[in-house]
């Protein structure tokens, strides 16, 4: 831990990744003194093989926030494409249904987190790197933080803890708990190409083998697709060819023939989501609040909401842990979260079975949605902007 990291601070987040440093950079920005623990070592070099896909308003968060820079590598979203393998039924949305210049865009982890140590080092926020949180100890007027890092171990005192990470240390904490689910399934992610230029397109295909999204990225995709643990290992093990030959067949021929492109990767998939979002003189936010299936690409998005809502609830505030503040947080949250989570987990199993009637229901459901330009744009509006946020209800 530096040096000059302080002894005691008005905010202590707990996760320098997206999420972790917007809430910092938002609360500095209001004249908070903010400083944040990130367990990653500086400088070591982000091996994260994620493609991030973020809504327009979220990107629009990081602009306003002085992290999204204009050389930042990234890939538009104009329209996305959901479909179901071997029954009809597709719904299409674009950004004309909701006059936005991109629905969203997709950016790689190592390139964006690149851009946030960037930014927190411009704003001269201490950061305390290769630093762990071992414990939490919420007092009347502080929380008192233990950490360790290879220097040894220190404490630090803060009026507010803010968890974007360190889910683990919600057990911990009085009044909180976790309810976790394990889909049993994995993620496989794999860099591809195809004969067809994307166009801007997201696909998302439930296919009979489980959903996929293909993520536009520079001139090719991103392919997240959930399978069982089992087939997610043998298709990042196995020969390429074995993999392209299983995307041709849930794809069709839309975009040709799939050719892999680059590293795959592996990641299980469990759903993880708190009973309450503040303890005392800790809020959680993003990952230490809710961690969701990938399916709907909505995780980080409701984890940027998390932070823009915490950094709003705490204005005027001139303690940043006074309980009013902190429940004024947990009560503009409950809405969007509990719709969206809900939302996710009930996707994933909806779409995990595979009878003609369920698959007729589906297809019912995704042309009527596509018929009704104001359901869909009300339904676009959700996953650009959330659930009973302002900035939909003000969407022309």
């Amino acid at each position: 831990m530096p040096k000059s990291f302080p002894d005691h601070i008005d905010v202590l987040v707990v996760g320098a990744g997206p999420v972790g440093a917007l809430a910092a950079l938002k609360l500095a920005e209001a004249g908070r003194k903010v400083a944040l623990v990130e367990a990653r070592p500086e400088h070591v070099p982000v091996r994260d093989a994620r493609a991030l896909a973020l809504s327009w308003a979220s990107r629009g968060a990081l602009v306003d926030a002085g992290i999204w820079r204009d050389d930042l590598p990234a890939t538009a979203i104009d329209t996305v494409h959901v479909s179901q393998q071997g029954s009809w039924g597709r719904t299409v949305l674009s950004r004309d249904d909701l006059k936005l210049p991109h629905l969203g865009v997709v950016v790689d982890y190592p390139a964006l987190s690149d851009a946030l140590a960037q930014s927190l080092a411009e704003r001269a926020l201490p950061v305390a790197w290769g630093t762990r949180v071992t414990a939490i100890d919420t007092l009347s007027a502080y929380a008192r933080v233990m950490l360790k890092s290879d220097a040894g171990e220190s404490e630090v005192t803060a009026r507010l803890v803010v968890l974007a990470e360190g889910g683990d240390l919600v057990d911990s904490l009085p009044g909180l708990s976790r309810r976790v689910h394990d889909y049993g399934q994995s993620a496989l992610l794999a860099e591809v190409k195809c004969d067809k230029p994307h166009d801007g397109v997201a696909f998302e295909r439930f296919s009979k083998r489980g959903p996929l999204a293909l993520l536009p990225r520079g001139d090719g995709f991103m392919l997240v697709w959930t399978r069982t643990p089992e087939d997610a290992h043998e298709l990042r093990e196995g020969a390429p060819e074995e993999l392209e030959k299983q995307l041709a067949e849930a794809m069709g021929e839309r975009l040709g023939a799939f050719h892999l492109s680059g590293a795959r990767a592996v990641f299980p998939l469990t759903l993880k989501e708190v009973n309450h979002r503040v303890s005392r003189r800790v809020a959680l936010i993003g990952n230490a609040a809710q961690t969701l299936h990938p399916v709907a690409a909505q995780g980080l998005n409701l984890g940027i909401r998390d932070a823009l809502a915490l950094a709003a609830a705490l204005k005027g505030s001139a303690d940043p842990g006074d309980t009013a503040a902190l429940a004024s947080y947990e009560r503009a949250r409950h809405l969007d979260s509990g719709a969206v989570v809900g939302f996710t987990h009930h996707l994933v199993r909806f779409f995990d079975s595979h009878g003609p009637l369920v698959s007729a229901a589906r297809g019912l459901g995704m042309n009527l949605l596509d018929a009704a330009p104001g359901l869909r744009r009300r339904f676009a509006g959700h996953l650009v902007f959330g659930v009973g946020t302002q900035s939909l209800d003000k969407t022309p």
